[in-house]
């Protein structure tokens, strides 16, 4: 098996600052809130994978169909020799793409664990091993400088990520990406699409409780990094559809009134009976809106795909 090359792009303790500069700065602010880049560590990633195998969560499943129906006319669409991920994970849904992408192939997968970078490129290694891959620790949303790679590349934001940011932050975003590409590389972006309240709020709410233990495990992170003495049962999990932003809310309602210490932060916080705090906002799209959000950046959409139920959807642009 053909050894992987990985780049750390990030100090080591980049990970703590930012989870204690987004603490302070989240638990500090009115109304309270905090990233929902911070449920993930080991714990939070299995409860995600849960929660992607409930019935009412579809976005996981519709993007897998698309992906495996479509695969093929992104191949040929982009013709791309070096695939970038961000924020690539476990890289499951990326073995569409790799089956069918032309040789020879780099595969440069994004994400700040390098854990989950080191056991992606192993198992990706093991099944193709003419595969080139070089995996970057670095924060997608940051300014990040790839390694030079044949052209044309394909950069794949999948999963519906995108959703997580605001406005002004996916314009930021959209627009970094767009000074990493050359004219004629790709883009390959998947959106949850607006539909019915009931069924956004089942997704985000099931009747299991898997996806209120996924909320409050940012809670659990605090305790455990920063040293706080959060008690999960002081709180309840929250999702809501708010139809002028056309986004879901995660949020975490205080049942009482309640004090919480962070003495890594030398921080006391008071949450009243009834506050919320917010913990994630999920965006969800109209083909309008993501082509118009994309053409603001630089890049000229070319390909809308959904799935069979019209749930979600995967966007190809190139750079202009």
């Amino acid at each position: 098996m053909r050894p992987f090359q990985l780049t750390r792009t990030l100090p080591e303790d980049a990970t703590g600052a930012a989870l204690r500069a987004d603490v302070l700065h989240g638990l500090t602010s009115t109304p309270k809130s905090l990233p929902p880049k911070w449920f993930y560590d080991a714990r939070g990633s299995e409860l995600f994978e849960e929660i992607t195998r409930l019935p009412d969560y579809y976005p996981t499943r519709a993007e897998r169909e698309i992906l495996t129906d479509r695969a093929a006319e992104i191949a040929e669409a982009t013709g791309a020799h070096t695939l970038v991920e961000l924020g690539s994970g476990s890289s499951e849904k990326t073995r569409l793409l790799l089956d069918v992408l032309p040789a020879p192939l780099t595969y440069i997968p994004v994400d700040v664990s390098e854990s989950a970078l080191a056991g992606a490129a192993e198992g990706l290694l093991a099944d193709h091993p003419a595969l080139l891959v070089h995996a970057l620790i670095a924060d997608f949303t940051r300014v990040l400088e790839l390694p030079r790679t044949p052209g044309p590349r394909l950069v794949a934001f999948l999963g519906g990520t995108i959703g997580n940011l605001l406005p002004a932050e996916r314009a930021e975003f959209l627009t970094s990406v767009r000074k990493l590409m050359e004219p004629g590389d790709s883009l390959l972006i998947g959106t949850d699409l607006v539909k019915e309240e009931s069924v956004l709020v089942r997704a985000y709410d099931d009747a299991t409780g898997v996806t209120a233990a996924f909320n409050k495990n940012v809670l659990s992170v605090i305790d455990r990094e920063l040293g706080a003495d959060f008690d999960l049962d002081d709180f309840a999990h929250v999702a809501l559809w708010n139809r002028e932003e056309e986004w879901i809310e995660m949020r975490l309602r205080a049942r009482r009134d309640v004090t919480v210490k962070i003495p890594e932060l030398d921080l006391v916080v008071s949450f009243t009976e009834g506050e919320e705090m917010r913990t994630e906002v999920s965006a969800k799209f109209r083909e309008q809106g993501v082509r118009a959000e994309l053409g603001a950046a630089g890049f000229e959409p070319s390909r809308w795909w959904t799935d069979a139920a019209g749930r979600f959807a995967l966007s190809l642009a190139t750079a202009g």
